[in-house]
């Protein structure tokens, strides 16, 4: 496998750097991102190629950010595309799909495209140790990926985690802490802990090519639409990386001469109304959000100061999208609309989507053409948040008598209504 990383560049000033564990400028202390060169990506990659290759995530290499072939998540990526009609019509969106990460492999959420690049990233730079600051998801994918790499990993959560995703980490045998406050208080000891031991933090210090694996997403969709970008993409946002690293990858496609049309692509956020700062900020008009204090059931979009919340706009601004947020009565729904319609259960941040794809259609945002949910982790992460909403099922003798009774009554409810 060649090589096409070339440096990391800052994303403010536009100094260079040599690809190393950093994540900040030098020069001004903005954040840093990967070049390549597009010269070796182009004559690399072809429709045929591609197709040819397993169906993973690295199917992609060229546009990630390794040196060699991948040593572990050789099993992540390349989640279904699925048509959505039955949700399309509840939600009055015609041409509907999803894109189902609740089923990626190994820890059934899109964090396990961003860590299989960090992780590796990480065993290339001959780091003896990794780990990352977490609101849940991420967490689940470092201590199964670090455990399959044979790496030592150090997992900080908030300590009032759903007890799903703890067990979920737990697990995998890393050395998990919980930390008192909200994930803000996580990722800033988290900061502090790769200034003072070195360690590869998936969130930090391997920030720049973590977030690269959120391009595998975007690409995917492209290739599962026959090449074609769609109408609309609405993603939910946590930190803003994955909107904004799913517009990046539709404009290197374009730019790669591998489709045509990703840049008229409208890229939308979704967010939960208790922790909003990306979507108050686009509605103000402002160029940065303001950081604020999380209260949502969607602990997974729980980041009151995104660290790519700018960049989220930026995206959302130049694609000409919108971003809403919804309150949490309106997720949980969203979970029962998605699993009653499609047979798909996600956790909260996909109820969160569903919820804004709702408020977007009946704002009329939406362009005409295909639109892709990105459905970001699975429902078993989060069953507490929908448990109290779901009607208590009867107990019955088991006895024919009593499932007829059942019968009648639940047809007098359906005439009744």
């Amino acid at each position: 496998m060649t090589s096409t990383t070339v440096a990391l560049r800052c994303r403010l000033c536009g100094q260079e750097t040599p690809a190393a564990p950093v994540h900040v400028c030098e020069e001004c202390f903005g954040p840093l991102e990967v070049v390549y060169d597009a010269e070796r990506q182009r004559a690399a990659l072809s429709h045929a190629a591609i197709e040819a290759r397993p169906r993973n995530m690295w199917r992609y290499r060229e546009l990630l950010p390794l040196d060699g072939a991948p040593r572990v998540g050789h099993d992540v990526g390349f989640t279904p595309l699925v048509p959505a009609p039955r949700l399309g019509r509840a939600l009055g969106i015609p041409e509907l799909w999803i894109k189902n990460d609740a089923v990626n492999h190994p820890t059934l959420s899109f964090k396990d495209r961003v860590v299989a690049v960090a992780i590796n990233r990480a065993l290339e730079f001959g780091l003896d140790a990794v780990g990352c600051a977490s609101t849940g998801n991420l967490a689940n994918a470092v201590a199964a990926q670090a455990a399959a790499a044979g790496l030592p990993a150090w997992i900080f959560i908030p300590e009032d985690l759903e007890p799903e995703k703890v067990v979920a980490t737990a697990v995998y045998g890393p050395r998990l802490v919980r930390v008192r406050g909200v994930y803000d208080d996580v990722n800033r000891l988290c900061s502090e802990v790769a200034d003072r031991w070195g360690w590869g933090m998936v969130n930090v210090n391997l920030r720049p090519y973590y977030g690269e694996g959120s391009k595998t997403v975007g690409f995917e969709l492209v290739e599962q639409l026959g090449w074609t970008p769609p109408a609309n993409v609405v993603i939910p946002m946590a930190g803003g990386s994955l909107l904004s690293k799913v517009r990046k990858a539709l404009l290197e496609l374009d730019h790669l001469g591998l489709t045509a049309g990703g840049a008229d692509t409208r890229v939308f956020g979704a967010q939960a109304a208790g922790c909003a700062p990306i979507v108050e900020a686009l509605h103000r008009g402002d160029a940065q959000h303001r950081p604020v204090r999380p209260h949502t059931i969607a602990r997974s979009l729980a980041i009151g100061n995104p660290a790519d919340g700018p960049f989220a706009l930026q995206a959302m601004r130049e694609s000409g999208g919108w971003a809403e947020a919804v309150p949490d009565a309106a997720i949980i729904e969203g979970i029962q609309l998605l699993a009653r319609t499609e047979g798909i259960f996600t956790e909260t941040a996909g109820g969160v989507t569903v919820a804004v794809a709702r408020e977007l259609a009946r704002q009329r945002r939406l362009a005409d053409g295909p639109t892709v949910l990105c459905v970001t982790g699975n429902g078993l992460k989060t069953t507490s948040a929908v448990a109290s909403a779901l009607a208590e099922a009867p107990v019955i003798d088991a006895r024919l008598a009593e499932v007829a009774a059942l019968v009648e009554r639940r047809a007098a409810t359906e005439v009744a209504a």
